[in-house]
């Protein structure tokens, strides 16, 4: 998969605001496995996700966070509001120009990735194995990489490609 970063390597570091304009800086993560969820307020495959997540970090407690990363051009910024609220994703991240998302060379939203609590990206892709022709999962990639790594394991695969709709970047 030579368009995706390089699992098992230390996650590039960035700055984004939140709506409310506050900075969050990934490497303050430290401690903390944190989920990168490129998203969508307009992408029926991100609301599916979202639902996944919010049941998955109910269990998981405290030991993960979920940082959503909102990277879409076309979506104003009142849209993600009321997505992000209706959804419940407390905290929601702009990337108004697509750098993080050039940064970890997303793809889709969802596209996902787990850093564990050194900092490093341990998986990255697809929430699970649902796609156009099949509707209903019969792996959770998102869930068994977080797993893994609650219980001091690598996840397998480290790798899967993500599914759902297209980034819409800028032109130029």
């Amino acid at each position: 998969m030579d368009s995706l970063i390089a699992s098992h390597q230390p996650a590039p570091d960035f700055t984004l605001l939140d709506l409310q304009g506050r900075p969050h800086r990934l490497s303050a993560q430290r401690g903390v496995i944190t989920i990168l969820n490129f998203w969508s307020a307009e992408c029926p495959w991100s609301e599916r996700a979202d639902h996944l997540l919010a049941e998955w970090l109910g269990a998981w407690g405290e030991r993960t966070a979920r940082w959503t990363i909102a990277s879409n051009a076309n979506e104003p910024v009142e849209m993600l509001a009321q997505a992000a609220a209706e959804r419940g994703l407390g905290i929601l991240l702009h990337d108004a120009r697509q750098e993080v998302a050039d940064l970890y060379r997303a793809q889709t939203t969802p596209h996902v990735f787990v850093i564990d609590e050194q900092g490093i990206l341990r998986y990255q892709g697809a929430v699970d194995d649902v796609t156009f022709r099949q509707r209903t999962p019969t792996r959770y990639y998102l869930h068994d990489a977080v797993e893994a790594l609650l219980a001091g394991r690598l996840p397998d695969p480290a790798e899967a490609p993500a599914y759902g709709c297209t980034v819409v970047r800028y032109a130029g």
